[in-house]
């Protein structure tokens, strides 16, 4: 199966361990397959609580942390994503193989696809909070050039700060100065 890596697994499968409303992936899959799709596993991966901030950004945030991202997608590349490969029936190559995040995980999401596109082709960033990091998304995507076919899918919310739906189009438009093309993004609100 392909497989799909989400930050803030307490948010994704049950409403009682979420802080901000379940994501309901399980009963999306399940829906994907009742109409024929075999599906994906869902790898959901615990944020750490009050380490949150600093996990899910490579970057340092003056006044809210950061810093640990490279840690982070090290332990997913290198010890998490080995392990559920070698446990489970996956297929294991970079164009069966995504990220998943909404706001700090929309983040680390983006910059682990740019950072590691020999491991990620997919990535969903919603509501990114690209804020956090100033021009660091950015610039982190201009310097990654496109290795492969990708699919990019971004979404914001409509009454969202305006920013968010800004620096959404900032990032694509520096992955479209990386190489990547409009076929491999979509962004909707």
């Amino acid at each position: 199966y392909p497989v799909l890596y989400l930050h803030d697994a307490q948010n994704l499968f049950d409403n009682q361990t979420s802080s901000f409303g379940e994501w309901q992936v399980d009963e999306a899959l399940n829906k994907l397959f009742n109409q024929g799709d075999y599906g994906c596993i869902a790898i959901g991966i615990d944020n750490g609580g009050a380490k949150r901030l600093d996990e899910y950004s490579p970057w340092v945030n003056a006044q809210y942390g950061g810093g640990e991202g490279d840690e982070y997608m090290d332990f997913i590349t290198k010890t998490l994503k080995p392990y559920v490969d070698a446990t489970y029936r996956t297929m294991p190559g970079r164009e069966t193989t995504g990220l998943m995040g909404s706001s700090m995980g929309g983040l680390i999401s983006m910059y682990g696809f740019a950072d590691w596109q020999h491991v990620f082709s997919k990535a969903g960033i919603f509501s990114p909070a690209f804020w956090f990091a100033g021009t660091g998304p950015v610039d982190d995507v201009r310097a990654h050039p496109k290795k492969g076919d990708t699919r990019i899918y971004f979404l914001a919310g409509a009454k969202e700060p305006e920013y968010v739906q800004t620096d959404i189009t900032k990032v694509a438009n520096a992955l479209l100065s990386a190489g990547f093309t409009p076929n491999d993004m979509k962004f909707k609100v």
